[in-house]
């Protein structure tokens, strides 16, 4: 079986650390799937999503993305393709505060080199289908949270990419706001977007996924395809108890 995302025997050891961080991983997903990622804190989520996304290298095994590998490139190389390919949405934002909404949010095309004119058109486009049309010259600080999040994911779909990661990304918000992102994750997956997200929330992975897997000690537990508005089950609940993030 091929997909869109393809890990193979990945291991990741960090200086100073008894155990492994990732451990003899293989992970396949499909083009098109909403997998959650779930487990107790140290388990491993937030480093099996830098390896993904090429911002951290394994020690052993290969990380391919889209046919092409991630775990082989050069750091220059890696940034590259990320921003090509790849959407990150991370808990806490990481907005620029000196940016306008509209500026971040051009941060990986114009870093992609991407024509200014159709970027702006693109970025605009995005802020208006997330409701955010109003607020391209307003400055972080003066949206809610929801709507920064809401900000960090028009940034992460800017460049298009095919595979779109968030590591936590209603970790900072109220549950209204946290269940307005996950709605939008959703309907980005319906409209043919992989999804690959880390949650400590077992309702959220019931409600949106496909697909679960749970980690612990780096290494893959359980993985659970799902009925979508089904229960979440015994295993979902005890891998997704709510703790700081991995």
């Amino acid at each position: 079986m091929t997909g869109i995302l393809e890990l193979t025997a990945v291991t990741r050891r960090y200086s100073g650390v008894d155990r492994l961080a990732v451990d003899s991983v293989d992970l396949t997903v499909a083009a098109g799937e909403f997998l959650v990622v779930m487990g107790p804190s140290g388990s491993g989520k937030s480093t099996l999503l830098n390896l993904i996304a090429g911002m951290d290298r394994p020690d052993a095994g290969t990380v391919s993305v889209d046919g092409a590998e991630v775990s082989a490139m050069t750091e220059a190389e890696a940034a590259r393709f990320r921003r090509r390919h790849l959407g990150f949405i991370f808990q806490f934002f990481h907005l620029l505060p000196t940016l306008t909404v509209l500026d971040n949010v051009l941060i990986p095309a114009q870093l992609g080199g991407r024509a200014s004119g159709a970027a702006s058109l693109r970025a605009r486009e995005l802020l208006a289908e997330l409701g955010l049309g109003g607020q391209a010259g307003a400055c972080p600080a003066r949206l809610s949270g929801g709507q920064q999040q809401r900000v960090a994911v028009a940034r992460a779909l800017i460049n298009e990419p095919r595979l779109l990661l968030a590591d936590e990304p209603t970790g900072a918000l109220d549950s209204e706001s946290g269940a307005q992102v996950m709605d939008l994750l959703g309907r980005l997956h319906t409209a043919g977007r992989t999804v690959v997200l880390v949650t400590h929330d077992p309702a959220l992975a019931a409600r949106h996924a496909e697909r679960v897997i749970s980690l612990r000690d780096g290494r893959v537990v359980d993985d659970t395809r799902l009925t979508q508005g089904a229960a979440p089950s015994a295993a979902l609940v005890r891998f997704g108890a709510r703790e700081p993030s991995a």
